[in-house]
């Protein structure tokens, strides 16, 4: 017995090392591999003992084991074996599944390892370095299995780019749709994975309570008085930033802008679900259209802004899983505010893209902020942050000080351009456009506002 433990033992020793040799592209031969199916299974049960202490490292405590990620994690070995077994085919050596499969697995210790170094200094990377880091993890993780094809049969034409295109789709499927899952949960992440849904029936069902709650409890205009009212959105549910912005923007406003009972916001957060209505496009026309039977047409002055992800399509995204949500186009947002009959109109619209929304939307009697050009990225949209990097310089900072909207803009424009600089950031240019008769509107807010209350 002790005889067959260190045989084992050391034909794990030899594959591990032979991985390490194999993704740091030092000279290894199949050889250096221990082939056998007893081989195979102690290397696959190394690799989950070292996943889950990987796991532990990356979860911290407080936290526990997640038994519910062990099935798909053991879904992988027959996945890779089945693609050895079509490579075995396509190469016509049937003998290379077992060896091809062992050196595929080998590597995954020293991958273990630094992923989790990588995911342990992410948080101190700018945005741009960590993603390039990201992808360039991945394009390591690749090359090394396909020089596990080339080690174990060489470049035989057409025969090996078909194997490695074989590889290629199974690296893909893996990253795209079966991500190994977390073996150990920190409390945070298990929280989070019991939050609520709204696919759960009764949560589903106060929506539409809490959107009729939310409008009648706006307070009517009042005569002689330029009102502000307040519209936040966060329809983007996947990343809690845009939630956890909308709601400091709404307390800023709200204390400082005189919006208290005439703001309303609109989320998609699962934290949010039995407390405040969720952000679709159907529900942003509805807030409009009530906002604009109170609303004095000529006196008061609507403030809208919506944070989330945007493309190059000029769309942003609304998402909550599993609802299928339309995106919100400019066209579509233009055609709302007309339809509201809303005169006097600051929207601010914090993403990537999204100066895409200027051109179709301005008019004599609005303002437009945006947090970037039609054609660049915004940035700071991580979770866990309070504000984006546009958000933050123009709401916690810049109207922390002025009533003016047009000089906190410059100041977060400003502001912007410089830790964009500093993190070597494509510049995002974020915009304004001021219309002619808005103008004077703004100045005249101001005044009301800068008064002692």
């Amino acid at each position: 017995m002790k005889s067959a433990l260190a045989v084992l033992a050391h034909g794990l020793r030899c594959n591990v090392v032979a991985g390490f040799r194999l993704a740091t592209f030092r000279r290894v031969a199949p050889l250096d591999y221990r082939v056998s199916a007893a081989d195979l299974t102690v290397l696959l049960a190394a690799i989950g003992v070292i996943s889950a202490a990987a796991s532990f490292v990356r979860g911290g405590l407080p936290g526990a084991f997640d038994p519910g990620a062990v099935p798909p994690l053991l879904a992988e070995i027959p996945l890779v074996l089945a693609a050895c077994v079509a490579i075995a085919a396509v190469l016509q050596r049937r003998e290379l599944v077992l060896g091809l499969a062992t050196a595929l697995f080998a590597s995954d210790p020293l991958f273990e390892v630094a992923g989790t170094a990588l995911t342990l200094v992410y948080a101190w990377l700018p945005p741009g370095i960590a993603v390039v880091l990201g992808y360039a993890f991945l394009a390591w993780a690749l090359l090394t299995l396909l020089r596990a094809l080339l080690v174990f049969d060489g470049w035989r034409g057409w025969r090996t780019a078909a194997a490695g295109a074989v590889l290629a789709g199974l690296f893909g499927g893996l990253v795209l749709f079966m991500p190994r899952p977390e073996l150990w949960l920190h409390e945070e992440s298990r929280a989070a994975a019991a939050t609520p849904s709204v696919a759960d029936e009764q949560l589903f069902h106060r929506q539409p309570k809490l959107l009729e709650e939310a409008l009648a409890g706006l307070a009517a205009e009042r005569a002689g008085v330029e009102d502000l009212y307040f519209v936040g959105v966060a329809p983007y549910s996947s990343q809690d930033v845009f939630a956890r912005e909308v709601g400091a923007v709404r307390r800023l406003f709200d204390a400082r802008f005189g919006t208290a009972g005439r703001s309303i916001v609109l989320v998609n957060s699962p934290l949010t679900l039995a407390e405040a209505p969720i952000a679709t496009a159907t529900n942003l026309r509805a807030v409009l259209e009530r906002l604009g039977g109170i609303m004095n047409a000529e006196e008061d002055v609507l403030f809208l802004f919506i944070t989330s992800h945007g493309d190059q399509r000029h769309e942003l995204a609304f998402e909550l899983p599993p609802l299928q949500l339309a995106q919100l186009t400019p066209t579509a947002l233009a055609r709302m505010l007309n339809d509201s009959g809303i005169k006097w109109k600051v929207l601010v619209v914090s993403a990537c893209y999204s100066g895409g929304f200027v051109e179709p939307l301005k008019d004599a009697n609005t303002a437009i902020i945006t947090a970037a050009d039609d054609r660049s990225s915004s940035f700071g949209c991580a979770s866990g942050r309070d504000f984006t990097y546009f958000g933050r310089a123009f709401f916690s900072e810049a109207l922390a000080r002025t009533f003016s909207f047009t000089e906190a803009f410059e100041t977060a424009r400003r502001a912007v351009t410089e830790q964009e600089r500093a993190e070597s950031l494509a510049p995002s240019s974020p915009q304004i456009f001021i219309g002619n008769a808005i103008r004077e509107k703004l100045v005249s807010l101001e005044r009301r506002l800068a008064m002692p209350r």
